[in-house]
């Protein structure tokens, strides 16, 4: 979702991408209102997930802040382009699920590395 949002299309020959925030983001007024929404579903996720209160706050800031950044004419939109407000939201997500989940992780990782031994030798 994030990445339909922020980076879905990429512009020929120069490295960068946009997504459908930064175009509905050009309707004024309704198109912010309705990327807010999609960018509080990430964020509704991320609280479903069950990550503290303080990433949950700074996620809701991020959207916020990409969402008063729209109502600025012709800055917005522009500001729009390169600030990827739920790229940074799953950022922080996977950072957090990583750091919850470490331990699991690092004895899948050790398992699958055995198998992969035990393949080769």
């Amino acid at each position: 979702m994030a990445n339909t949002l922020d980076t879905a299309i990429k512009v020929p020959f120069i490295p960068f991408k946009f997504g459908l925030d930064s175009i509905v983001g050009l309707i004024p007024g309704v198109g912010d209102a309705a990327m807010l929404a999609a960018s509080m579903r990430i964020v509704y996720l991320g609280k479903k997930m069950g990550m503290p209160k303080s990433l949950i706050t700074k996620m809701v800031r991020n959207a916020a802040l990409d969402f008063g950044i729209g109502f600025i004419p012709f800055v917005g939109d522009v500001v729009d382009f390169f600030y990827k407000a739920n790229r940074a939201n799953v950022k922080l997500m996977e950072k957090w699920w990583v750091q919850e989940n470490k331990t699991q992780l690092d004895a899948n990782t050790q398992k699958t590395l055995a198998s992969w031994n035990e393949k080769v030798y």
